[in-house]
């Protein structure tokens, strides 16, 4: 840029200094004896200060010249570096892509990893509680403690088995004397029912399944002591009640050798 700004007032400060000496050459005064002479030969002043300009010139315009091809030479350099650099950028952004879809994939393997173990963990769970709800039975007897006789009433009357010998998965409720189906599934149960024979009261209870009778052990003995048992296998949804009835005017007798029982357990589950 300096070059191109030096040529012109190189050529400025020429032409100038030519224009001066050729002022001063019209204006110095040749005497007459020598006036021939000198316009026998050419003045030579503005002659070399010519020369030297134009020398001048040219050694500047092959500065100019020079500093141009080098300026073109650093250009290309700095072209070639823009290029790589935009080259090397192209590939790093490739690159930073590549490793957000891994990310992504990776996340989303995650996600499917996450969720597999969570349904199998769920499934695990379910397992354990299928496997403990197909762990039902339970046995009980009459009374406690003690002995005795329940009955007669004029009416049918819920029996409460007291004394649990076996209750695995709590579906038996000693309070009540209800069993409680927690699973779908198969049931069986058996009852027996001892009693002091009476000519005016049998000995008999009735298996209920939601408010239903449905068999019944039943025994009339006017004297010593008898017994009657019954069973039957029940399809049972969840929830369904299951208990024994002490039928109408009916009496039920136990004691220490647990005569009177209620026994009940899953089969399978459906």
């Amino acid at each position: 840029m300096e070059m191109t700004m030096c040529f012109p007032l190189l050529l400025l400060i020429c032409s100038l200094s030519t224009a001066q000496l050729q002022t001063e050459s019209d204006n110095e005064i040749i005497p007459h004896g020598k006036q021939t002479e000198s316009q026998g030969r050419e003045p030579t002043n503005v002659s070399d200060h010519q020369q030297t300009c134009t020398q001048d010139i040219n050694a500047v315009l092959r500065e100019m010249s020079a500093a141009l091809a080098e300026q073109r030479v650093e250009m290309r350099h700095l072209q070639r570096e823009n290029e790589a650099q935009t080259a090397k950028l192209e590939l790093q952004k490739t690159e930073v892509d590549k490793l957000k879809q891994q990310l992504k994939a990776q996340a989303a393997e995650l996600t499917d990893t996450r969720a597999r173990t969570d349904v199998t963990e769920n499934q695990v769970e379910a397992l354990k509680r299928d496997n403990e709800v197909k762990q039902v039975a339970f046995s009980t007897c009459l009374l406690a403690s003690g002995h005795g006789t329940i009955g007669p009433f004029n009416t049918h009357t819920p029996l409460v088995f007291r004394y649990v010998v076996t209750n695995i998965g709590n579906a038996y409720n000693p309070s009540t004397g209800f069993f409680i189906a927690p699973v779908r599934g198969a049931y069986h149960f058996e009852f027996y029912i001892g009693a002091h024979g009476h000519p005016s009261h049998p000995s008999g209870a009735v298996l209920v399944k939601n408010g239903e009778h449905i068999f019944i052990a039943y025994e009339r003995q006017t004297s010593g002591f008898s017994k009657s048992a019954n069973g039957v296998t029940l399809l049972l949804e969840v929830g369904d009640v299951v208990f024994l009835r002490l039928w109408v005017n009916s009496t039920i007798y136990d004691n220490g050798n647990h005569h009177s029982t209620f026994s009940g357990n899953l089969l399978f589950t459906m």
